[in-house]
């Protein structure tokens, strides 16, 4: 039976209960097989992130333990270049049955800035697309994408078809947390607990990260 394969990239400075409810959430709700959390080396469309890539791995993989669904992939860390996610499918998609779906996650926000990303344009050809959409989501789609959508979209991931080429869209409430609140509030030497998981609020912790020097 073909399997279901979530990807989520991210610079992940720091992870937080945000991204990990959501992604939670989406494997549970859609029957992922594996939802993989994706740490950025280069990321191309934002600043280079405040720590070190190790240090983020570190704390994803620590965030993710025992949660058997969720788990960590670090092969944009091996690359010496920006983290495409075209290279990315492209690695993954070379591992998994030619059947396997492979699910590409997406906030809207980026999703919108898609046609900016490498080689946008032959991503579906390697994956599906989902969008976590949000009510109060105030960005609108450029004219290319509301074309693609209109051409590409289906009813909801349920109904997603085949291993890739199609897109669908998640309603979603996050939780309004964010990476660079909870980076703040540690430069300003406030508590960050309960925004992050234990594991890792004990991480940061030990490592005096994001304290301003």
């Amino acid at each position: 039976m073909a399997k279901r394969i979530g990807m989520l990239g991210g610079t992940f400075d720091p992870v937080h209960i945000g991204h990990l409810r959501s992604a939670l959430e989406v494997a549970e709700n859609y029957a992922l097989d594996q939802l993989l959390l994706i740490p950025n080396a280069q990321p191309p469309h934002r600043g280079t992130p405040q720590v070190s890539a190790q240090q983020r791995l570190e704390m994803v993989q620590l965030a993710v333990a025992g949660t058997e669904v969720l788990s960590v992939d670090d092969r944009e860390l091996h690359r010496d270049k920006p983290s495409w996610s075209i290279d990315t499918l492209l690695s993954l998609r070379a591992e998994l049955h030619q059947q396997d779906q492979l699910l590409l996650i997406l906030g809207w926000d980026a999703f919108c800035g898609l046609p900016s990303w490498h080689r946008w344009d032959e991503l579906l050809e390697h994956c599906h697309i989902l969008v976590l959409q949000r009510p109060d989501a105030d960005i609108e789609a450029p004219q290319v994408l509301q074309d693609l959508v209109a051409a590409k979209s289906v009813s909801g991931p349920q109904t997603l078809q085949g291993p890739s080429g199609q897109i669908a869209f998640v309603w979603q409430t996050p939780l309004a947390i964010s990476a660079t609140q909870i980076r703040q509030l540690l430069a300003t030497q406030r508590c960050v607990r309960y925004l992050v998981p234990d594991a890792v609020f004990k991480y940061i912790d030990a490592h005096q990260l994001y304290q301003e020097r």
